[in-house]
């Protein structure tokens, strides 16, 4: 695979691609799975909406997914897991699942069986489907793909516990799994609403690795402060950031740091939290603004795997997503869904978004309408504390 280059990174920032110099590559795919069809995490949690399943259902009505661009992950084994995470925490997990129950102590030494992290059917071979997904993804991307694994994202979960809806770190092993292939400089770029804590905290002293996350300043877990530190560099945004600012923050911080850093394999974190209407960001962005974001690392023409994140309102998500593969996969992108699709996104429901706040715009287009704005002081302080 072809180094980074300033002429690859200047293309980048202009969203264009330099046909001389793009290496040869093999068709993305896409990384999925139906146990995420199941149930999952029980009534009254963030997560009980259709994500995963309505962003299969929806490019399959547009005709944008094929047998041979699908591949279905498997399980991680106890192996793979002990990369990473704590066997004790693992087997207190594997129990705690298979007799519907934790004790005072292990939930509060493991965080599970709580209103944060609960006890559901099903949910050990979940999350290692999870983990599973994201070590094919970046062994696939090796052979030339791009991957795309939405169901991936769980980067709030710890070595030693679950955090933040995350039982296990997904993004952690896509990465362990570039530097087992031999890619000397891995670049994270985390897009979700909240701090990519957990996968920052797994690679902060590790030279090979440097984790880029924008995230909302003041929003869970309250870390990621400004500036850089080890292969950590956090851009922390004021609420209501807008498409100027996050396009600001990709020309002037995310784009130098990749272009000094010259990665050979890239996992970018694609949380939909971060798009006007989710109800636990106060962030504004469009679903095109993050799909150009998502351009431009593409554009640095190394092995990706484009994983999926948090995301509460079913709507935004499910376009978001789905949009992006369909830009992967080089689709066109349609100014209204068919009928099927209109109909299948007004059957969605959410606890957390009142049925009058529901855009109609959610419910019969894949692309949202931009929105620009000023670029404030605050984002173009934290663009220059980390850029290079």
């Amino acid at each position: 695979m072809h180094q980074s280059s300033p002429e690859i990174i200047a293309a980048a920032r202009a969203g264009i691609a330099p046909l001389s110099t793009a290496p040869e590559s093999a068709g993305p795919l896409y990384v999925g799975s139906d146990i995420y069809r199941r149930a999952a995490f029980g009534n009254n949690h963030p997560l009980k909406i259709v994500r995963h399943s309505a962003v299969l259902d929806l490019v399959g009505m547009l005709g944008w997914l094929d047998e041979d661009s699908f591949r279905a992950s498997q399980p991680a084994s106890l192996d793979q897991l002990l990369e990473f995470h704590d066997r004790g925490y693992i087997e207190a997990l594997q129990y705690a699942e298979s007799t519907g129950q934790v004790t005072p102590e292990i939930r509060e030494r493991y965080h599970i069986g709580t209103l944060e992290n609960p006890l559901f059917e099903g949910l050990f071979e979940r999350a290692s489907m999870t983990v599973g997904g994201s070590i094919l993804a970046a062994e696939l991307a090796c052979q030339g793909h791009v991957i795309f694994h939405p169901s991936g994202g769980t980067h709030h979960g710890r070595p030693d516990r679950a955090s933040g809806f995350c039982y296990f770190n997904d993004p952690v092993y896509a990465i362990l799994t570039f530097l087992r292939e031999g890619k000397g400089r891995v670049l994270y770029v985390d897009l979700d609403a909240h701090h990519g804590d957990g996968v920052e905290a797994a690679f902060v002293e590790e030279p090979r690795v440097m984790t880029v996350s924008i995230h909302e300043e003041n929003r869970w877990p309250y870390s990621g402060a400004a500036g850089a530190g080890g292969g950590a560099r956090n851009l922390p945004v004021p609420k209501g950031v807008n498409d100027s600012e996050l396009d600001f923050l990709m020309q002037h911080a995310v784009l130098p740091l990749a272009e000094d850093f010259s990665p050979e394999a890239v996992v970018v974190c694609c949380g939909a939290d971060c798009l006007a209407g989710d109800p636990l960001s106060g962030m504004m962005l469009s679903n095109v603004a993050l799909w150009k974001a998502v351009d431009q690392l593409l554009e640095l023409r190394q092995p990706t795997v484009i994983l999926g994140g948090g995301g509460y309102n079913p709507w935004t998500v499910t376009r978001y997503w789905a949009g992006l593969w369909g830009r992967i996969s080089g689709q066109d992108m349609p100014s209204r869904l068919p009928d099927e699709a209109v109909e299948f996104m007004r059957g969605m429901e959410c606890d957390l978004i009142d049925e009058e706040d529901v855009d109609e715009s959610w419910l019969t287009t894949m692309a949202d309408s931009p929105y620009p704005g000023p670029v404030r002081e605050a984002v173009k302080s934290v663009a220059s504390m980390v850029a290079p």
